[in-house]
C-alpha cells in the first residue's frame, strides 16, 4: 500500500490553506483570487470539517475571534462589499454554512441542484411532491413578486414577520440557499442593528447560470468538485468528503471509482499517525 507522511500532507496543505504568514490575503482582490484558484471555501472555518477557509488564509490558523476589533475581521467588510460585485457565489451552501464559490465552479455545483427546467415554475412541483415547505415556498414567491428584498421587508412580505415566525423563516432562508435558489447580494440598513442582508432568486442574479450549468451531467459535476475538492486538501478519507458534500453513498463511491481509474487520485494510502487509510492526490504519492 502506498505510503504519504504527515509531513508531506501538512506541507501541502500549508501552501492551499495560505497559512505561511508571507501568503496571508490583504486585500478584497487576493481574496477573490485565493477563491478562484481553490474552488469553493467556507467564510469562517467549520469545527469538524477540513476546508480552505476565508477567516484562515487571512488571520492564521487559529479559532475566529469573538472580539470585534480582531484584524482578521477585515474578512466581514470584504465579504459584504463583494456582495453585489458579482465575483464569487456567497451563500450558505456547503455543510449549510457560510461559504464561497467561484464562478468557474458554481455551474457544477448547480448541476447538482434540485433545480430543472424553469425556475418560476419548478419549485411548484417541488412543493406539490413535499420537498419544498410552505415558508419556503412563501419566501420565494415573495422574492419572485417584488424582487430583491431585505430580510425585514422579506419577512413581511412573506407574511412570516411575527416572532414566532422567526426560526421557520431563517430555516426557510438556509433551505433556499442550499438548494440555489436564494442567495444574500447586498446589504441594507435596516432592522435595529441597521444591518440586513438583501436577497434575491439566484437564477435571477445570475441569468446566465441555468444555461452553463445545462450540459453538466451530475457524474461529471461530482467527479470536477470531487477533484478541486483534493486538490485543497491533498488527502482525506471518503468519509471527510462525503460529510461536505452529502452525496448519497453510492453516487460518493463511483465518484470516487472514475478519480481513481482515470489516476487523479490514489486509494488505500497509509497516512502516517493515521487509523484510517485515505485517498491521495496521485503527485503526492
Amino acid at each position: 500500500m502506498p505510503n504519504l507522511t504527515q509531513q508531506r500532507l501538512t506541507d501541502y496543505r500549508r501552501d492551499t490553506f495560505r497559512l505561511d504568514p508571507t501568503r496571508r490575503l490583504h486585500s478584497e482582490e487576493e481574496a477573490v483570487q485565493f477563491a478562484n484558484e481553490r474552488g469553493f471555501i467556507f467564510f469562517w472555518p467549520i469545527k469538524g470539517v477540513v476546508l480552505p477557509s476565508l477567516w484562515t488564509a487571512v488571520a492564521g490558523d487559529r479559532p475566529v475571534a469573538d472580539e470585534h476589533d480582531d484584524p482578521g475581521h477585515i474578512t466581514w467588510g470584504w465579504k459584504d462589499n463583494l456582495l453585489d460585485k458579482r465575483v464569487w457565489y456567497y451563500a450558505r451552501i456547503l455543510r449549510r454554512r457560510n461559504s464561497i464559490l467561484s464562478l468557474v465552479m458554481l455551474p457544477f455545483f448547480y448541476a447538482l441542484s434540485p433545480n430543472f427546467g424553469d425556475p418560476d415554475e419548478d419549485y411548484l412541483l417541488q412543493y406539490e411532491q413535499g420537498l419544498l415547505t410552505q415558508e419556503s415556498k412563501l419566501v420565494y414567491e415573495a422574492l419572485l413578486k417584488e424582487g430583491p428584498l431585505d430580510s425585514i421587508s422579506l419577512r413581511r412580505a412573506a407574511r412570516l414577520a411575527s416572532p414566532e415566525n422567526a426560526s421557520r423563516f431563517n430555516r426557510a432562508l438556509d433551505s433556499l440557499q442550499f438548494e440555489f435558489k436564494v442567495l444574500p447580494t447586498g446589504v441594507a440598513e435596516a432592522g435595529a442593528w441597521r444591518y440586513a442582508f438583501i436577497y434575491d432568486l439566484t437564477h435571477r442574479y445570475y441569468p446566465n447560470l441555468v444555461e452553463q450549468a445545462g450540459p453538466i451531467s451530475e457524474p461529471a459535476a461530482r467527479q470536477k468538485l470531487l477533484t478541486v475538492y483534493y486538490h485543497s486538501l491533498g488527502a482525506a478519507t471518503r468519509q471527510e468528503a462525503g460529510k461536505l458534500f452529502g452525496w448519497r453513498p453510492e453516487d460518493l463511491e463511483r465518484t470516487f471509482k472514475a478519480l481513481i481509474d482515470r489516476n487523479t487520485l490514489v486509494d488505500q494510502v497509509v497516512l502516517e499517525n493515521s487509523t484510517s487509510p485515505v485517498a491521495a492526490l496521485a503527485e503526492l504519492v
